[in-house]
C-alpha cells in the first residue's frame, strides 16, 4: 500500500530526480524492517505472536498524526512548485477530482488494453514471489531447518534491509540516467543467480557464506520499484500512479500465492529446495519479460513526461 503513495508523491512533488526520490522513500520500507524484524522476533520469543502485534499495530497508529499534521497533498497547497519545476513555467494546480474510484477502474481497464502493463504486472507479480511471498515469509523457517537460532535468521532478514537502503537509492539513481528496460532485466536475473545458489549456502557447514548472499540479495530486494514505477509513468502519463497501484497489486497476488506454495512444498518434500530453484527460474522469465516491454518517454531511462497511453 505504502508503495502506491509513493508513485502519487513523486508525481506530484517532483519533476527532476523522480527516480532517485522514489528509491529514497522506498528504501524507507527496508530502514524499518532493520528496525522492527530482530525486535518482533525478541518480543515473540520471551512474550509471544499476540504481544508483537499489539506493539506493531501502535506503532502504526503513533504515524498517523505526524501524517495529518505535517503532509500536504500538493507542493502548491504550501506555496512551492514541484522540485526541479521550470519556474518560468509554473506546474498548473489540477482541479480537484470527485470519484477516485471510477477513475482507478477507468485506469486500469485502460491500461488492460496494453502489452506493457501485463508485461509490468507479471514481473511485479514475480517480484513479489521472489520477495516477500518466498524469502520474506520462508527465509527463516528455511534456516532454522538447518540448525540456525530463530532470532539470527531474523537478524539476518533485517541485515538485508541494510543493503536494500543502499540498494534502492542507487536503483533511483540508475533510474534517472539509464534504460529502465534493462534495469529490470539486470535486478531480477541477478536476484534469480541468488536465489538458485541459496540451498547451497544453507548446506554449507559454515556460516559466513550466507552473508554472500545476505549482500547480493539485499542490494536487489526492493530495488525493481524505481524502474517500475518510472515505465508506468512513462507508458501511462498522469494515470502512471494509479496504474503503478494495479501493478502493485500484482505483487501482492504474486505474494500470496508462492507464500502458500512453498509452504506445501516444504510440506512435501520436507525441503524449501524447490522453491528456491523454481523462484529463480520465475526471476530469469522476469528478466526476459522487462526485455520485451517497449521503450517509451523521453530520456535514457525512459523517464520523462510523457503521453497517455495508447493501445499496444
Amino acid at each position: 500500500m505504502a508503495l502506491a503513495f509513493v508513485g502519487t508523491i513523486t508525481s506530484r512533488w517532483f519533476v527532476g530526480r523522480r527516480g532517485l526520490v522514489s528509491g529514497v522513500l522506498t528504501a524507507g520500507g527496508a530502514a524499518g524492517q532493520l528496525v522492527f524484524l530482530p525486535l518482533v522476533s525478541a518480543i515473540i520469543s520471551g512474550h509471544g505472536w499476540r504481544t508483537a502485534s499489539l506493539v506493531v499495530s501502535f506503532a502504526a497508529l503513533a504515524v498517523v498524526p505526524l501524517v495529518v499534521w505535517m503532509l500536504r497533498d500538493r507542493p502548491q497547497d504550501i506555496g512551492l512548485q514541484p522540485y526541479g519545476a521550470d519556474p518560468a513555467r509554473p506546474v498548473p494546480v489540477p482541479p480537484r477530482q470527485s470519484g477516485a474510484a471510477v477513475r482507478a477502474v477507468r485506469a486500469l481497464l485502460s491500461a488492460a488494453r496494453t502489452k506493457p502493463f501485463w508485461l509490468l504486472a507479471g514481473t511485479f507479480a514475480i517480484c513479489g514471489a521472489s520477495t516477500n511471498g518466498l524469502v520474506g515469509t520462508h527465509f527463516v523457517p528455511a534456516a532454522c531447518d538447518h540448525g540456525m537460532p530463530q532470532t539470527t535468521a531474523a537478524s539476518l532478514l533485517a541485515v538485508i534491509g541494510v543493503f536494500d537502503i543502499a540498494g534502492t537509492i542507487a536503483s533511483g539513481w540508475f533510474t534517472d540516467r539509464f534504460d529502465t528496460r534493462r534495469l529490470l532485466a539486470v535486478y531480477y536475473a541477478l536476484r534469480g543467480l541468488s536465489l538458485i545458489f541459496l540451498p547451497m549456502l544453507f548446506a554449507a557447514t559454515v556460516q559466513p557464506p550466507m552473508l554472500f548472499f545476505i549482500i547480493f540479495y539485499g542490494l536487489d530486494w526492493v530495488a525493481t520499484v524505481p524502474p517500475t514505477l518510472a515505465l508506468c509513468r512513462a507508458h501511462f502519463g498522469e494515470d502512471g500512479p494509479i496504474v503503478f497501484g494495479w501493478v502493485l497489486a500484482s505483487h501482492q497476488v504474486g505474494a500470496a500465492l508462492v507464500a502458500f506454495l512453498a509452504g506445501v512444498v516444504r510440506d512435501t518434500f520436507g525441503s524449501y529446495d524447490l522453491a528456491w530453484y523454481c523462484s529463480g527460474a520465475l526471476c530469469a522469465v522476469a528478466a526476459l519479460m522487462a526485455l520485451v516491454i517497449r521503450r517509451r518517454g523521453a530520456g535514457p531511462g525512459t523517464v520523462g513526461i510523457a503521453a497517455p497511453a495508447a493501445a499496444a
